[in-house]
């Protein structure tokens, strides 16, 4: 997961401010009580990001899989 496709998740899921909110300010106990955001810049892989802030959140397991890459292309 690159972390556009992150972005896009998050955004896809939580809604641009709240999503920025949650990044910013959550503290994820699996990243080390760190926020996504900083467990991002010290180079931990979005897509384990994504995974810890969806278990944080109760995010339901069908939307986790596969969240945040572009509509296929017909």
């Amino acid at each position: 997961m690159r972390l556009s496709e992150f972005r896009r998740a998050v955004a896809d899921e939580f809604g641009d401010a709240y999503g920025r909110v949650l990044t910013g300010d959550l503290v994820l106990g699996a990243l080390d009580a760190r926020t996504a955001d900083a467990a991002l810049e010290s180079g931990i892989p979005a897509r384990d990001v994504w995974l810890a802030l969806c278990a944080e959140t109760d995010v339901p397991a069908e939307r986790r899989h596969g969240a945040g890459l572009p509509a296929a292309r017909h």
